[in-house]
C-alpha cells in the first residue's frame, strides 16, 4: 500500500479496486464500489482495505476526538451567472 496516511493531508488518494479514498485534514471518505471475490485478487484486495481501515482506526484511538465532528460552516457566494 503506498503512503496514505489518514487525517495527515488534503491531497492523498487511494484506490482498491473500483473503491476510491481520499484523505482530509478531519476524514477519510470512501466512495465507488468494491467487489471481493473468491479469488486471489479479492483477497489481495480485502488485506488492502484491512489495512487502510486499520491505520484509519489506530489515527482516530490516538486522539483525543469529539462526540461529533461540528459542520464546516456554510458559505453563500454570488452567483457569478
Amino acid at each position: 500500500m503506498s503512503k496514505f496516511i489518514p487525517f495527515a493531508d488534503e491531497s492523498a488518494t487511494l484506490a482498491i479496486g473500483k473503491l476510491n479514498v481520499e484523505n482530509r485534514l478531519d476524514r477519510v471518505s470512501l466512495f465507488g464500489d468494491l467487489d471481493l471475490t473468491l479469488d486471489q485478487r479479492g483477497l489481495e484486495q480485502a488485506k488492502a482495505l484491512q489495512s487502510l481501515l486499520n491505520q484509519v482506526v489506530a489515527a482516530l484511538e490516538s486522539r483525543t476526538l469529539p462526540e461529533v465532528l461540528a459542520a464546516a460552516p456554510v458559505v453563500k457566494v454570488s452567483n457569478p451567472f
